[in-house]
């Protein structure tokens, strides 16, 4: 390699490790828009902690009517049992802390001029959105929980954009 070839390429490192570091960017909005965009990700948690209900409710009328039925239904084991109930509390406990960080924005938002001073609990939403991104991906909850889940997470990245904060993976 000649010296303008080298020195090319290094200018090029530099520069594109420049672009690389740049921090993102909050959008400018009007305060309610913001609020809008609060509104959808409380909706969404309520509405994912509702499916989660039905599902369980609909698990034990199922197992309630297989019973009466007199169908034998294979029976799980210990361990089994276990490991399903580990995955309901992680999810639960993971919901649980998303639904306290969206209560958390809300009420600090909404005494505030200036809502980007609310970016540190926007960060804080997006982290325990990445937790429960976690648990559905490592568990088998169905097609349902997958569409209930994905219309949370845009939401919640949709307010991280806003905040120029950096959003989940799809």
């Amino acid at each position: 390699m000649n010296r303008t070839t080298t020195m090319t390429a290094i200018a090029l490192v530099f520069g594109l490790t420049a672009v690389a570091e740049r921090p993102l960017s909050a959008q400018l909005m009007p305060k309610p828009q913001v609020a809008n965009l609060i509104k959808n990700v409380e909706k969404g948690v309520d509405d994912f902690r509702n499916y989660l209900e039905k599902r369980g409710d609909k698990a034990g009328d199922n197992a309630s009517a297989a019973q009466a039925s007199g169908r034998k239904k294979k029976q799980a084991s210990e361990s089994q049992k276990a490991t399903a109930s580990n995955k309901k509390d992680a999810l639960d406990d993971a919901l649980g802390e998303l639904n306290r960080s969206t209560n958390r924005l809300r009420r600090k938002f909404d005494p505030l001029d200036k809502w980007i001073e609310t970016k540190s609990e926007v960060e804080r939403v997006v982290e325990d959105g990445r937790k429960i991104n976690q648990v559905l991906t490592r568990g088998s909850y169905g097609a349902e929980a997958a569409r209930v889940w994905a219309v949370l997470r845009g939401g919640i990245n949709d307010l991280a954009r806003a905040y120029g904060v950096p959003p989940m993976a799809i």
